[in-house]
């Protein structure tokens, strides 16, 4: 098997794999490709999705606290970069002489680059595909200043166990020099939450339902979207949203090699969505070697961005 063969095949078993568990489910990092990528965009802009317009208000108001925290950038490496647009609004504070767009979907990342590369020529650029749940590596920035940037809550889809991990990565590749500036979402009124995760155009939904697309591409399989429906809810025991696709009548969907029957009301796990208090997610900051963190929030306490110095 080639190389170029390698990544499809491993991710075609991850996928089965989490199909054909008891309880099935699908990582979400398969709901990022192009249109994927489009529909979280839309998404963003929704009234009941507040995290994306309540972190830009706190990154803009506290600008100058943040950059000061953070002093010299040598390289801004951006996961989940998606459009680039959070990644760049930063250009102008940070001054990094090197851009990474990390993501899981290259194509999209690639175009949000070309322009950007146009509108800031001074700044090297690179669009890079990146799954964050492997471990993380630059040997080519050894030595270098790095600063990572993970906004909008993605860090959520992990468990605090696998997002201890990842904290405990970035501060190996930072080796003493750098550190991470993230967004998170804080724990509020169930009612706020549930609202943002069925919003009444029916995007969320949109969102949830194309990554049965994607799989039918990825793994040739034939999901009929007709038969499945969007559920979220907030589980407030573990202070997570869940996100589920629900199966609207018996079915089987199959793909060469195997097949998986669905009941009435049989779910599929799609993603989690972990929501924390100030305190708890500073903890674990430090619980994954962070030396120092600071943290800046809106009015109403509903999101936080802090910066957790290596």
């Amino acid at each position: 098997m080639s190389q170029k063969q390698l990544p499809d095949f491993e991710l075609s078993k991850e996928i089965i794999d989490g199909l054909l568990q008891e309880k099935p489910s699908i990582s979400p990092k398969f709901f990022y490709d192009e249109i994927g990528s489009h529909l979280f965009e839309a998404i963003t802009f929704l009234e009941e999705y507040y995290p994306t317009r309540t972190e830009k208000q706190i990154m803009s108001q506290y600008s100058k606290e943040i950059s000061a925290a953070i002093g010299v950038c040598d390289v801004l490496l951006d996961l989940g970069a998606g459009n680039c647009q959070k990644g760049s609004a930063l250009f102008s504070s940070l001054k990094p002489r090197e851009y990474r767009a990390l993501d899981i979907s290259k194509e999209f990342l690639e175009k949000a680059i070309l322009g950007l590369q146009k509108e800031f020529p001074q700044i090297m650029m690179q669009a890079q595909t990146c799954d964050l749940q492997n471990e993380l590596t630059f040997p080519d920035l050894v030595g270098r200043k790095k600063i990572f940037f993970y906004p909008g809550s993605s860090i959520g889809n992990f468990d605090p166990d696998a997002a201890l991990k990842l904290f405990q990565n970035i501060v190996q590749v930072c080796d003493g020099d750098g550190g991470l500036l993230i967004g998170v979402d804080l724990i509020k009124d169930p009612e706020v939450l549930n609202h943002a995760y069925n919003d009444m155009l029916g995007i969320t939904a949109a969102f949830n339902k194309n990554i049965l697309l994607h799989l039918n591409r990825l793994l040739k399989a034939n999901f009929d979207l007709r038969c499945w429906e969007h559920y979220a809810v907030f589980n407030e025991q573990s202070a997570r949203i869940e996100m589920y696709l629900r199966s609207m009548r018996q079915q089987s969907v199959s793909w060469p090699g195997g097949e998986k029957h669905f009941e009435v009301n049989e779910l599929i796990h799609t993603e989690n969505s972990y929501k924390y208090t100030q305190a708890k997610f500073e903890d674990l900051l430090v619980s994954g070697g962070f030396k120092t963190v600071r943290s800046w929030t809106d009015p109403q306490s509903y999101f936080l961005v802090t910066y957790a110095a290596a």
